[in-house]
């Protein structure tokens, strides 16, 4: 049966990181790219995290959203620039340059959404 549910949440994963990336590639707006992209990556470490790790703690969103937190305010100090990885794209783009207080909140709507999500199933599994 877990087996069953890390395939599920490797195959979720692989969907979400799909749109993600299609965000990323061809959404150019003031809403979906920087919001919902956002919202849309909490989800996917959380997918990951589910799929390849063999314990469930129910703590998972939140850890998630403290190390996307300490990521945003990374950016803030410009912890690329302090890694001497200013020249790196690949760096600068993963861990990005620029800190926003919404992205903070954005990252907290993911966990969220995705701690719910999960409580559903669980009372649907229940029944």
């Amino acid at each position: 049966m877990k087996c069953k549910r890390r395939l599920t949440y490797m195959l979720l994963f692989l969907l979400f990181l799909a749109i993600e990336v299609l965000i990323a590639l061809f959404v150019r707006d003031n809403f979906i790219r920087p919001y919902v992209g956002d919202v849309l990556v909490t989800v996917v470490i959380c997918l990951l995290l589910r799929a390849v790790t063999p314990f469930e703690t129910r703590l998972l969103p939140l850890l998630v959203f403290i190390f996307s937190a300490l990521v945003e305010i990374g950016q803030y100090f410009d912890f690329v620039a302090l890694l001497g990885l200013s020249d790196n794209r690949f760096f600068s783009v993963l861990l990005g340059r620029t800190f926003s207080l919404a992205d903070i909140i954005c990252y907290g709507a993911g966990c969220i959404i995705f701690f719910l999500c999960e409580e559903l199933i669980k009372r649907k599994r229940c029944r």
